[in-house]
């Protein structure tokens, strides 16, 4: 669940070429579960009908102080203490230097004044408008009134436009609103290790003993717990995901003892630990320096050993008020099987997933899970986005919280 659902949030769209994004803007916002009120100005109207914005948002759009047919006086004061939020993106040279000074000419404007809550300014103009020193000296007041100024890093686009007054995209204004409310949620201090991904380890430089995990679902948890508060090591294998949250310290790792080292590194600090990676449970026991030759008549043998088991050596560790939880993924006797790994791992909790399940498993952008836990719980969730899957696994911890909590 997003740090952002049930949020009243108030977005100012300026006169811009930028506008078109907001449309964008506000579809992450409505689908993290916020409640979204349009004010734009009336240069904004210029670029973006109201019409597309308040199909996204399912509220007539704010512009004027009257409804132009009926009369309708609109409380910039109501509108300002409903808000939880106000995000203006595009913010025009124009508006920022009205903002700046309290010149309160439109519904924009006066309704910033209103806000009680915090308020983040995206700018978006020319470069030339954007160095001007007057542009400066606003963005400088207006940071001095306790708004958070969102703008890409200075320096060359892939596109070969310079990123200074570029309007910051979508998704990172969306990421950082929403890591603002995170900062308040239901893991707000609680630090979490996760482990996502494949392990391989190596029969020479080139070949490598591993498995079909893509990490999507260890990814889709640390991001989960970083909207929600938490302080996030995650712990990954190779794969080809990146993180988006700031609040996440990411850690590559190739192999299976270089994960263990790295949680062993982490667990000591960790309130909650949670073992997704697919971890590879056997290694060659020699590794070659040189590719191994291809010979025509001789196949090569490779002598395994015994990887460690991660989650049960953290079991051995776990101090009092520890949560470690733990993945299984079966193709038979699945409920018996994860039983018996969460008591002998001494887990507090197992999400076990079939590859009997369609669409579930690796490689896939969706899961089927069970949550169980070590007093007797099972709760079992129908197929759903990885995404979804992981708010159903980072709520089902949070009982476990509670539980601790009253106990």
């Amino acid at each position: 669940m997003s740090a952002l659902a049930g949020k009243h949030i108030i977005l100012g769209i300026c006169g811009g070429i930028a506008a078109y994004k907001s449309v964008s803007l506000l579809r992450l916002f409505v689908k993290a579960g916020a409640e979204v009120q349009v004010v734009i100005t009336p240069a904004g109207k210029q670029f973006i009908t109201p019409v597309t914005l308040s199909s996204l948002s399912q509220k007539p759009v704010v512009s004027e102080f009257f409804t132009a047919n009926t009369g309708e006086w609109h409380s910039h004061v109501n509108l300002g203490l409903w808000a939880d939020c106000m995000v203006i993106a595009p913010a025009t040279a124009s508006t920022i230097g009205k903002m700046a000074h309290g010149i309160a000419d439109n519904m924009l404007v006066t309704t910033y004044l209103s806000a009680k809550s915090k308020v983040f300014v995206a700018p978006a103009m020319d470069l030339d408008m954007m160095a001007h020193p007057s542009t400066t000296a606003n963005i400088d007041l207006l940071r001095s009134y306790g708004n958070i100024i969102i703008e890409p890093e200075s320096g060359e686009l892939a596109s070969g436009l310079v990123g200074k007054g570029r309007m910051e995209e979508p998704e990172n204004i969306f990421r950082t609103v929403e890591a603002y409310f995170a900062a308040e949620g239901d893991f707000k201090g609680k630090k979490v290790l996760v482990t996502a991904g494949p392990t391989y380890e190596r029969i020479d430089p080139v070949r490598f003993i591993g498995n079909f995990s893509s990490g999507k679902m260890g990814y889709a948890i640390a991001e989960e717990f970083a909207s929600r508060g938490a302080e996030v090591t995650l712990v990954s294998g190779p794969v080809s995901l990146s993180v988006k949250s700031p609040a996440i310290r990411l850690v590559k790792v190739e192999s299976a003892r270089q994960m263990l080292q790295a949680c062993e590194e982490a667990f000591p600090q960790s309130d909650i630990s949670v073992m997704c990676a697919a971890v590879a449970d056997y290694a060659p026991a020699d590794v070659a320096d040189r590719k191994i030759k291809r010979e025509r008549d001789e196949v090569p043998v490779i002598n395994l050993v015994k990887n460690p088991d991660i989650a049960k050596t953290l079991g051995s560790e776990k101090r009092y008020g520890q949560i470690l939880v733990g993945f299984a993924l079966e193709t038979d006797h699945e409920f018996e099987n994860a039983v018996g790994k969460m008591q002998a791992k001494n887990l507090d909790m197992i999400v076990l997933n079939s590859l009997r399940d369609s669409g579930a498993g690796f490689g896939t952008d969706t899961n089927k899970v069970t949550v169980m836990t070590a007093n007797g719980g099972r709760t079992e969730f129908g197929l759903k986005s990885k995404q979804a899957v992981a708010a159903d696994v980072v709520d089902s911890i949070a009982g476990l919280l509670q539980k601790q909590t009253v106990s």
